[in-house]
């Protein structure tokens, strides 16, 4: 079944994103690699693809885990939690219509 994972970052996160990143990114590939992810990616602080030192306010992952609970331990896992760039972190189940 496919999850919306929405994080939602504590304020001023652009430093400690851009410190865990690379584990963050290591984590979500190997779940590409395995043909789980629909779509992954942050939501820019500003309306423009770079905000540049704006930074982030969260992400989005839609990926396919076995369960709820499945899900939310794997982003329980994640860097972005495990250091503390998510204040809030949601998971859905998720239906998807389009495509």
């Amino acid at each position: 079944m496919l999850y919306a994972i929405i994080g939602e970052d504590v304020p001023d996160s652009l430093a400690k994103r851009v410190a865990v990143r690379a584990a963050h990114l290591a984590r979500i590939q190997e779940l590409v690699a395995a043909g789980r992810i629909v779509l992954a990616g942050p939501f820019p602080a500003i309306d423009a693809a770079d905000p540049g030192p704006a930074g982030m306010t969260g992400s989005l992952i839609v990926g396919e885990f076995e369960s709820l609970e499945a899900a939310t331990a794997w982003i329980n896992g994640d860097p972005y939690v495990t250091e503390g760039v998510f204040a809030r972190v949601t998971v859905k189940p998720f239906k998807q219509v389009v495509p």
